[in-house]
């Protein structure tokens, strides 16, 4: 019955002129071609009208453009268009809505744009009126009184009910290219699949059509026809009507190219639009002659030093970017605008794959130190080492570009595919906090990942889950997927369960800007509207470099045990710099002397850092240092500990603010007030319990400057009831009262935070946070202590081997409350064995001793 009387208030201005019986027929008609999926008969008398309809829906419902999402939508678009300009939509509508502003009746305000048609037959394509004609000031003035809002005059200069459908066809046609066009955009370079495994790549424009606007199609007769475009398309530029023909080419252009754009899942309008434009607004995408001759550049620099490494370390595993050498001009595109747009600080965490470029090329650390590590050379300072391609790096250099300075660190990582997304998160964050970066417009992160493991790890779920939380948002992160269509040995089609490797993102409303990597145009525009996306909402963004690997796994692998189909295409492959730089000689950007100069001048300085490499003699572990502790060790022992007492008086002052109720009128739990009762009766008997003592020893270190983060789940209340370091108002919602925030006007800040429920990502993501400055106290606490081996990889990898591997400190402290309290064999022991044995350089000697490890 809804859809029924929806059905026909929509339609009711459209034949209220008609006679009662004409109008019934047409009704009738409509209706029983299916307008709205049901069955039965509809009759009318004036204005009145009754429904016996059935509700048995067809698919044929859900594709009338009258009852879909998409009509309700546009109207109230629209509407939005006409409250802000109500010159910006047609005269129709803006006499439409400010008769229902005035208080027209449903029925009632529909005023019908002249038209040059005498009458219309019901069952063909109308000829569409020219919408460039000029309209009398009659046929478009709003009604200046009550009785311009009655019910038109029958009257034959009526536009036909066929033309509304096909305005409101194209309008679907077009939504559907903005929702589906990425399903058939040219994105393998190998033109093997689509990106989407589920989509079978078609080839011919007319099946790429059928995928995308199914059922919305217009005869070829209307090709010509002009229609006038929505608000919510921008493929139009300056103008507001197009043949129906140049529609077409230019949502093809925009969306079922080499850029297949994912965001009609954001539920945010303005984001939508913002997104639109950067994408459907006509030649947005050229660049100027010498941003081609810089994106030639820079790829010849991530060319040469693959073939380099390659020509001079044959056998050596390096993880090499053949197959998506574009990726080093797309970071730098990211860096480049994102320090136009104020970033002085960027955080980077990636896999294996690529990361000697990403050094040299994007960070520009020395190659001179990159080349070292192939000599096998035994470091001169403390570390074991680690292999080359997990290594990280932090030094500030000049923009070039931008001529302003950027501080730009790369995280070291383990073989654990993801494992340091958190890690890069909580970085990011800690160097924002101690900045007083609050909205995250001078540090960023970008996270690098392989596309079998963005889709199969769990910690990035984890981590794109920590996103928008208020204490462990960084304001967004840009996500680079290096999508070589393959995980190590297993096909797309049997490694994840999602259409794309990147659907994870969708969790987030984070937008998706799949791209053909052999198309390094497509790519800089992607990057560059990721970067300003970003930059203007704060929120993740993920770019999917849609790519190949010309390589197995690593260099010494052979890839056509597992892919031979695949790695036949790709040995025929024409390598992505030879491609573009024929496109430029073509276009008359560059000439042929001119590239071979430029790639002359890349060997040249590669070929003299190998020979400055052959006559180092040591290597330094310090060198590849993502977070140093400049000044901090001094003249310090490293066994002996500073002194940490307080005076008597400064522990009563804490403990008594600590058992003090709210100032004023907050009303606090009953039972929280027998809480701070005790707490205040131990105090007067100079005695102390845990929950206590906790916060005299949190107070005093905030006295002394040092700030205390205290992160985990249920951490503000505690998992057995005994913190309460935040006290909520029982009447009045989201007002709280810290009192560890209310000790000194000057005291450092505390922060005390619940954090979603994950052991893995939150360790991980604490853990970068204590990175960033050595004079903090950063806690992690685990609900019960058994918690923490969810999180075994975080202490494995990271907490327990860092210091040898990379020469990492951390200061943080992990809380595993545990005892046998009745609940069960887990949560009896937080397993202090486990860390012991980790923290044992010789398993087969017990330490003596002596004197020197005594603690003063």
């Amino acid at each position: 019955m809804l859809q029924a009387r929806t059905f026909i208030t929509n339609l009711w201005p459209l034949v209220s002129h008609l006679p009662p019986v004409q109008r019934t027929q047409t009704l009738s008609i409509w209706i029983a071609k299916g307008r709205f999926g049901g069955s039965g008969t509809v009759n009318i008398t004036g204005g009145a009208y009754l429904s016996r309809v059935t509700r048995t829906f067809t698919a044929r419902a859900a594709q009338e453009p009258f009852l879909n999402g998409s009509s309700s939508v546009y109207v109230e678009e629209m509407y939005r268009a006409w409250l802000k300009d109500p010159q910006s939509v047609h005269k129709s509508w803006d006499v439409f809505f400010r008769s229902t502003t005035a208080g027209a009746e449903p029925g009632q305000a529909y005023q019908s744009p002249p038209t040059v048609m005498i009458s219309y037959p019901l069952t063909q394509h109308a000829v569409l009126p020219s919408l460039s004609q000029p309209q009398t000031a009659e046929a478009v003035a709003p009604p200046t009184s009550t009785a311009a809002l009655a019910p038109s005059e029958p009257d034959k200069r009526q536009v036909a009910p066929q033309d509304i459908e096909d305005h409101l066809t194209v309008q679907a046609i077009i939504r559907s290219y903005q929702v589906r066009g990425h399903l058939v955009a040219k994105l393998d370079p190998l033109s093997i699949t689509a990106a989407n495994k589920y989509t079978p790549f078609a080839k011919e424009s007319s099946g790429s059509l059928s995928v995308v606007v199914r059922s919305y199609k217009l005869e070829d007769k209307d090709m010509d026809r002009l229609f006038k475009l929505p608000p919510t398309t921008f493929i139009g530029g300056p103008d507001d009507v197009l043949p129906l023909r140049e529609i077409l080419h230019r949502l093809e252009d925009v969306y079922c190219q080499h850029i297949g754009v994912e965001y009609m899942f954001i539920n945010n309008l303005e984001q939508c639009n913002w997104i639109r434009q950067k994408f459907e607004t006509p030649q947005i995408m050229n660049l100027t002659k010498d941003q081609k001759r810089l994106l030639m550049a820079r790829l010849v620099r991530s060319t040469k030093i693959e073939e380099f490494l390659a020509k001079k370390w044959s056998s050596e595993k390096r993880f090499g970017l053949e197959g998506c050498e574009v990726l080093i001009p797309a970071m730098k595109t990211i860096i480049d605008r994102s320090s136009e747009l104020g970033i002085e600080s960027i955080v980077m965490g990636m896999p294996h794959r690529g990361r000697l470029n990403v050094l040299a090329n994007v960070c520009r650390k020395p190659l001179e130190q990159i080349l070292t590590q192939f000599s096998g050379l035994e470091p001169a300072d403390e570390g074991s080492g680690d292999v080359k391609y997990h290594l990280g790096m932090s030094h500030e250099r000049l923009n070039r570009m931008t001529n302003k300075n950027i501080k730009l660190a790369v995280v070291a990582n383990p073989s654990h595919l993801e494992a340091v997304d958190p890690v890069v998160q909580g970085k990011t964050r800690a160097e924002q906090f101690y900045r007083g970066d609050v909205q995250g417009k001078k540090v960023m992160s970008i996270l690098l990942h392989g596309d079998a493991a963005f889709a199969g790890q769990g910690i990035v779920y984890e981590t794109f889950h920590l996103s928008d939380l208020p204490d462990y948002s960084t304001h967004g992160t840009i996500h680079i997927v290096v999508n070589n269509q393959v995980g190590f040995t297993t096909d797309p089609r049997v490694a994840r369960s999602s259409p794309y490797c990147t659907d994870v993102a969708r969790v987030v409303n984070a937008p998706i800007f799949h791209v053909n990597s052999d198309d390094p145009e497509a790519v800089v525009h992607v990057c560059n509207v990721a970067a300003e996306w970003r930059a203007k909402y704060g929120k993740d963004v993920v770019v999917d470099l849609v790519c190949y690997r010309r390589n197995g796994h690593n260099e010494i692998d052979e890839p056509m045990f597992t892919q031979p189909l695949m790695y036949t295409k790709i040995r025929k492959q024409i390598p992505v710099l030879d491609q573009y730089t024929k496109k430029l000689v073509d276009e008359g950007v560059v000439t042929e002397k001119e590239i071979e100069e430029e790639k002359e001048r890349y060997e040249s300085i590669l070929l003299e850092a190998y020979h400055n490499a052959e006559k180092e003699s040591k290597t330094y572990n310090k060198d590849w240092l993502d977070s140093p502790w400049s000044g901090f060790f001094g003249d310090r022992s490293p066994i002996k500990c500073d002194p940490t007492g307080v005076s008597e008086d400064i522990l009563k002052h804490i403990g008594n603010v600590f058992s003090s109720p709210p100032p004023g009128n907050f009303k606090i739990h009953p039972g929280i007030r027998r809480i701070l009762k005790s707490r205040m009766e131990m105090m007067e008997s100079r005695t102390v319990d845990w929950a206590l003592a906790e916060a005299m020893a949190y107070g005093s270190l905030l006295k002394e400057g040092v700030h205390v983060r205290l992160s985990g789940q249920d951490v503000e209340r505690g998992t057995f009831s005994h913190r309460h370091h935040v006290l909520h108002h029982q009447t009045i919602d989201k007002t709280t009262y810290r009192p560890l925030c209310q000790l000194w006007p000057d005291q450092a800040p505390y922060t005390v935070s619940n954090s979603s429920l994950s052991e893995y990502g939150v360790l991980g993501f604490e853990l970068g946070f204590s990175m960033t400055n050595p004079n903090a106290l950063v806690c992690w606490e685990a609900q019960f202590g058994d918690f923490f081996n969810t999180a075994q990889c975080i202490i494995d990898q990271f907490l327990s081997s860092g210091q040898a591997k990379w020469v990492r400190q951390s200061g943080l402290v992990l809380m595993l409350p545990h005892g046998m309290e009745g609940m069960g064999p887990e949560h009896s022991s937080g397993r202090p064995e486990r860390f012991l044995q980790l923290c044992s350089e010789d398993p087969d000697e017990f330490p003596v001793s002596m004197d020197l490890y005594s603690l003063l």
